[in-house]
């Protein structure tokens, strides 16, 4: 997979593509790209993907958040566990639940401050252990 996204994004160089501004990485390519190799897994192990899919379709049968809410859940989740295959897949599922330019925002701000939130928390933790020492 030649567009498999590294760790730090890739530049307009790399075979990003633009439309009105410079991307990271054509996304489009990279989640056509996602689901052929998931596809290849399914064949190799069929049951992993079915009990993916089974968990993934979970929630909608509650039918308690609509499928935008449940596709924003996604996007910050995404970005908090740094999944860039994720991030491809719920981008296009929340633009085709109706999501807007900002509750995309919105939602990766949550994102945003819970990490923050969770690096304070774990260095209240830290400085706790420090006072275990010595």
């Amino acid at each position: 997979m030649n567009n498999l996204p590294p760790q730090n994004p890739l530049p307009r160089s790399c075979g990003a593509v633009s439309t009105e501004h410079a991307v990271m990485l054509d996304w489009n390519e990279y989640r056509k790209e996602l689901g052929e190799r998931i596809g290849e897994l399914g064949k190799l192990s069929p049951d992993t993907l079915r009990g993916y899919q089974t968990l993934s379709g979970a929630g909608a049968k509650t039918g308690h958040l609509d499928g935008k809410t449940r596709q924003l859940i996604a996007l910050a989740v995404a970005v908090t566990t740094r999944c860039d295959g994720c991030i491809a897949v719920h981008t296009a599922a929340a633009a085709k639940e109706g999501a807007t330019q900002e509750e995309v925002a919105e939602a990766l701000g949550v994102a945003v401050a819970l990490n923050a939130g969770a690096a304070l928390v774990y260095s209240a933790r830290v400085m706790d252990a420090f006072g275990t020492t010595g």
